[in-house]
C-alpha cells in the first residue's frame, strides 16, 4: 500500500524558510482546498485546510515564487505527530509531507 495525497488548492499565507536541526530548510504552509454541493436548490462550498512541509530546495523554490492565494498542485504524503501544548495538553497533528508540487498558473510575485 502507498501513502500518497495529491491536493489542487490556495495557499493561505506567504511561504517563510526556517531552519530546523541539522541546519535543514524547510518550510510549512497551509493549503486550501474546496468541494461543493448542493443544498436546498443552493450551492454549499465547504473549505478544507491542509498543513503542508515542504524541504531544501523544494522549500526555497515555493518560497521564492510563491504568495498568499497562488495555486499550487501537489503530490507527497501523510505524517501523523503527537505534541504537548503549553498547557500540558496532549495535541495531534497531520502534515502532509511534500514530494513534488506544480504550479497551476502563470503567476508572479508581484501579481
Amino acid at each position: 500500500m502507498k501513502n500518497k495525497v495529491q491536493l489542487i488548492g490556495r495557499l493561505g499565507n506567504k511561504i517563510e524558510i526556517k531552519k530546523g536541526g541539522n541546519n535543514v530548510i524547510f518550510a510549512r504552509f497551509s493549503l486550501a482546498t474546496n468541494t461543493y454541493t448542493q443544498r436546498d436548490g443552493e450551492r454549499v462550498e465547504d473549505t478544507q485546510w491542509h498543513q503542508v512541509v515542504a524541504f531544501g530546495k523544494a522549500a526555497e523554490t515555493l518560497a521564492q515564487h510563491t504568495d498568499k492565494g497562488h495555486e499550487l498542485g501537489l503530490t507527497g504524503r501523510l505524517s501523523y505527530s503527537s505534541y504537548e501544548d503549553k498547557e500540558g495538553i496532549k495535541r495531534y497533528q497531520t502534515d502532509i509531507i511534500l514530494e513534488e508540487f506544480m504550479f497551476m498558473q502563470n503567476q508572479s510575485k508581484s501579481a
